[in-house]
């Protein structure tokens, strides 16, 4: 039987790739289906956002997906990743980071992401769109075209727009390789608020099924809510409420012009790693207590998850990169989320690598009962895990582990012990349980 709605032959696969072939008391998390509004997932396993700077930088196909982004997002999902995203999609053109980046604030961009659509489609996952404007970070030159280890400014010479850059305020990310921000007027910031809207419909008609919008990494959205970024004194400036007025109108715009079966994701970075910087103790900065908060008002204003990162919104943030860097960080979200009955679901994101760290993400630990534990402390530990507080996360992103294997999903399955659909093309080279790999 050919795949449903696509408009060439492929066998279809039942059920798709990477779906636990039977759900039972014994099946992690991790394959278990998850439902969001409309859209179920076959597992928790999706991937992250990754920008590949390979869209024309002129030229009548500026910002357009191209075969070559089919290959690269199809590919995880014929491996059986249940939500695959189109890297960060600029909705304005000055709102790309790079002359290379995708976007989509035109009708002609539309049939290149219906590609990708269909392509994934066709091999039974789902194609997610992060929707986002790289404000004071925008227009530098991909990393494979600028200098060894930095970024350079795009210059009109390279399709770039330095002169016509848009930030929070006029405060540039780095004094060396990014342009000098104009801050933005409230009617930029209204048109903006309308061009996120109206990507949001094109990435509808062209067969997209999660809607991500990207706040954070110091770019627009997430530059307006640091105080080091943000330091104007209108509406959108100054206190915390203020601080998060454009991503709120964002939130709102995208929310109202997409299906209400469709599901709607936040990134956000949880913090920028300043809070013991001179900088941060003068000005302040935005922190994990705050996007907790920030996290507590989407739910009513229609998000249905927030895809926890972190930094990227100043040059001298103080980031220590391990394994649980931001899991953790999700967790405290997450619990906090919980404590007040909302429904919002976590995403967590970065340095996940193997199996049983991503199992243990998504249900809590399983190694709980240490050595030389007190009985007091093995009880707490059993009622952690009976309420759920230890789950750092309902679902979580993979970047790079992605790029350096596109069939994670099924060696994690197969670490696990799980059996799981595979491709019905790819069936003569399943792993089978009991051998090694």
């Amino acid at each position: 039987m050919t795949a449903p709605k696509i408009p060439f032959y492929i066998p279809q696969t039942t059920p798709p790739p990477g779906s636990a072939v039977k759900v039972d008391s014994s099946t992690p998390t991790l394959f278990r289906p998850l439902t969001i509004r409309d859209v179920t997932f076959q597992n928790r396993v999706f991937m992250a956002p990754l920008c590949m700077f390979s869209a024309a930088s002129s030229g009548p196909a500026v910002g357009s997906l191209t075969p070559y982004h089919v290959m690269h997002l199809g590919h995880p999902a014929l491996k059986g990743t249940s939500l695959v995203f189109i890297e960060a999609t600029g909705v304005t053109p000055n709102g790309r980071i790079s002359p290379n980046d995708s976007g989509l604030w035109d009708d002609a961009q539309i049939e290149g992401v219906r590609a990708v659509a269909d392509a994934i489609h066709a091999v039974g996952g789902k194609l997610g769109i992060q929707l986002a404007h790289a404000g004071r970070k925008a227009s530098v030159l991909s990393p494979y075209l600028g200098k060894p280890g930095g970024m350079d400014v795009a210059t009109e010479e390279d399709f770039g727009w330095p002169n016509n850059v848009h930030g929070a305020s006029a405060i540039p990310w780095s004094s060396k390789g990014y342009a000098v921000p104009k801050e933005m007027t409230k009617q930029d910031i209204k048109d903006t608020v309308q061009a996120f809207a109206d990507a949001a419909k094109r990435a509808v008609a062209a067969g997209v099924d999660v809607i991500e919008i990207h706040g954070a990494h110091g770019y627009l959205l997430s530059s307006f809510n640091s105080p080091l970024s943000n330091q104007r004194t209108d509406d959108y400036g100054g206190s915390f409420e203020n601080r998060i007025r454009f991503p709120i109108e964002v939130i709102q715009a995208v929310r109202a012009a997409i299906p209400e079966g469709m599901p709607l994701f936040y990134r956000v970075t949880s913090t920028e790693w300043m809070e013991d910087t001179e900088e941060a103790k003068q000005l302040g900065s935005w922190d994990v207590p705050q996007s907790i908060e920030f996290a507590k008002l989407m739910a009513p204003l229609g998000v249905d998850l927030i895809d926890v990162s972190s930094g990227g919104n100043h040059e001298k943030q103080q980031l220590k990169i391990h394994s649980d860097y931001q899991v953790s960080i999700a967790r405290k979200v997450r619990k906090a989320l919980k404590e007040i009955g909302s429904p919002l679901l976590v995403g967590a994101v970065g340095m996940i690598t193997e199996a049983e760290q991503a199992k243990d993400i998504v249900e809590g630990s399983t190694s709980k009962l240490e050595n030389g534990m007190t009985e007091e402390e093995e009880a707490q530990k059993a009622k952690d895990l009976l309420e759920g507080s230890e789950i750092s996360a309902d679902a979580i992103l993979i970047g790079r582990q992605l790029m350096r294997e596109p069939e994670w999903v099924l060696r994690v399955a197969f670490r696990l012990g799980v059996d799981v659909q595979w491709p019905v093309q790819f069936g003569r080279g399943r792993f089978l349980q009991g051998s090694k790999i």
